[in-house]
């Protein structure tokens, strides 16, 4: 599939060639931007037969606690290694704002919402599950990439009912040392607990990307996005 890229301050937006059928939102991780992922669009090798855009939005600038207040792209604030503590609700649910306004942007371009897959890595991951679990519309699924579940005291009252069985994707590095393999499972578990059928998936790595991952990406994507 050949695409057209189109950059703006706020995202990068692959546009293939024929019109889009389906979109998939694709958030980055902390101090990166949306030109991160870009380049895994080829290695999906998704068929053709149903045009796909894809759009990375760059998060807002703002300080990290954690890294000693220096100003980054960043989703939220992370204020320690401790993920047990204190998390920044307010960055968080701003972000979720945001990534709503994408999905809204892509209805109103004509794509349904049952045809929009969030996807993201680390903070990105974390903020697909924030907006997705929350959203009023079914969408077609989640991609979590080494993250976990934020704000998870607050999911039970904020579900939506359209995504109670919305299909989750998770998967995890084995040897993951900014986010903790057993961080990640505390979130599958409880997600499970509370009836989300979540595809779990790990591999022998750290924090980042593999090509056996990309390969369990891409048949994920076919699946929920009827490709």
């Amino acid at each position: 599939m050949n695409y057209t890229t189109q950059e703006s301050d706020s995202a990068v937006v692959l546009n293939p060639a024929a019109p889009p059928a389906a979109t998939v939102i694709w958030l980055h991780g902390l101090g990166a931007d949306g030109y991160d992922f870009v380049p895994i669009v080829s290695e999906l090798g998704l068929p053709g037969t149903t045009p796909v855009r894809f759009v990375f939005p760059h998060a807002a600038q703002r300080p990290v606690t954690i890294n000693n207040g220096f100003v980054m792209r960043a989703w939220y604030d992370i204020k320690g290694l401790d993920r047990s503590g204190p998390e920044d609700e307010q960055g968080i649910r701003e972000s979720e704002h945001i990534v709503r306004t994408y999905i809204e942007r892509e209805i109103a371009a004509g794509i349904s919402a049952e045809r929009i897959a969030l996807a993201g890595f680390s903070q990105g991951g974390a903020m697909a599950l924030q907006t997705g679990l929350r959203h009023g519309e079914r969408l077609a699924g989640v991609a979590v990439l080494s993250a976990y579940l934020p704000l998870a005291s607050s999911l039970a009252a904020e579900a939506s009912p359209a995504n109670r069985d919305v299909p989750i994707l998770m998967c995890h590095g084995q040897d993951d040392p900014i986010v903790p393999l057993a961080l990640a499972e505390a979130s599958r578990d409880m997600l499970r607990a509370q009836g989300y059928p979540v595809d779990w998936r790990v591999y022998p790595m750290a924090h980042q990307v593999c090509m056996p991952q990309i390969e369990h990406i891409s048949a994920w994507l076919q699946d929920v996005l009827r490709l």
